[in-house]
């Protein structure tokens, strides 16, 4: 007598699966930006409280300056800590600063007027180092370091004379991912923005409340609200900014898969040096052959890296409904 054994069939998990040949494989669905003004409010308002959990960025009895810029993501950045001003359980102070560089033709009178009227105490400084940039610029080199640098040292010097406890920037989530991608390529180091940052002197906290929020959330945002959004004078005639370049490949990769920008940021988070090669921070020398693998998450952190990437990106999509 003959048995026939069938064996059952086994199907592989879902992250392991293989497309059929000519197939590209779907991502998690892309996080719609919500349509009316309230939810997206909402959303948002959700998300830069997040991230002021996850980094401590504002406490009881903290001053910060705000700084306004006139562009779409400067604005974002104030109603959003005006609403955490409002609906937080401690009191904290905003002070809405705009640093005038002397750009020619820069519309100030503008800015102004919106300052006047947004709710909060307000101050221009100005510090004309329009000219200086000009003038000690390098041929071939963009304005943007020089600039920065400037703009940079003239605020950390105002904070403490207003007595600020905390300077917020408005940059977001794509700006971290960008500035990544910067100083991977060009610079030769693993860094980006942090949410939270204290300068080399320690008289200052440098805050990014917007760490989490995607850009085209902020662009939708300034639509609704008709802010008078003001372009930078000396970046916009610049060709070919590396910065520009980076965002625009963040911008193809997100195009192609929905997950990407999800998980980059979560990489920004996930950080495992034993599979990097700084021997600054992992001691390779003294790792025991077939040992420290605990240390920072082991062999089986990479085993499981295609579902962990699903996993993170789709719990990103509901970050903004984290909290309400």
């Amino acid at each position: 007598m003959s048995i026939t054994v069938q064996s059952p069939t086994v199907q592989a998990p879902r992250s392991l699966r293989v497309a059929p040949e000519g197939v590209v494989p779907k991502g998690p669905a892309r996080a719609q930006i919500p349509g009316d003004r309230g939810t997206l409010e909402k959303k948002l308002a959700n998300l830069v409280h997040k991230a002021n959990i996850a980094y401590d960025l504002i406490g009881p009895g903290d001053k910060v300056m705000v700084c306004l810029s006139g562009g779409k993501d400067s604005y974002g950045l104030l109603h959003f800590l005006q609403h955490m001003q409002r609906v937080a359980p401690f009191d904290f102070e905003i002070l809405a600063v705009h640093l005038d560089q002397g750009h020619p033709g820069f519309p100030l009178a503008t800015l102004e007027a919106f300052m006047r009227d947004c709710g909060s105490p307000w101050e221009i400084i100005h510090e004309h180092t329009h000219d200086l940039v000009l003038d000690k610029l390098k041929p071939g080199k963009t304005t943007c370091s020089l600039c920065s640098r400037l703009r940079r040292g003239i605020l950390y010097d105002n904070a403490v004379r207003l007595g600020c406890t905390k300077i917020a920037l408005g940059h977001h989530r794509d700006d971290l991912l960008a500035t990544l991608l910067l100083n991977l390529f060009f610079c030769g180091q693993l860094k980006a923005m942090p949410p939270k940052l204290i300068s080399d002197d320690r008289r200052n906290t440098v805050i990014r409340p917007l760490a989490f929020v995607p850009e085209a959330w902020l662009e939708r945002w300034a639509e609704l609200e008709g802010y008078p959004l003001i372009p930078c004078s000396l970046c916009s005639k610049q060709p070919d900014l590396k910065r520009a370049q980076m965002e625009q490949l963040l911008r193809q990769i997100d195009g192609t898969w929905s997950a990407a920008m999800p998980s980059a940021l979560n990489a920004l988070q996930n950080v495992h040096p034993r599979f990097l090669a700084d021997a600054s921070l992992f001691d390779f020398a003294a790792a025991a052959d077939g040992g420290a693998g605990a240390a920072d998450g082991g062999a089986g952190a990479a085993a499981d890296a295609p579902s962990a990437v699903l996993a993170a990106a789709a719990g990103a999509d509901r970050d903004a409904d984290a909290f309400s």
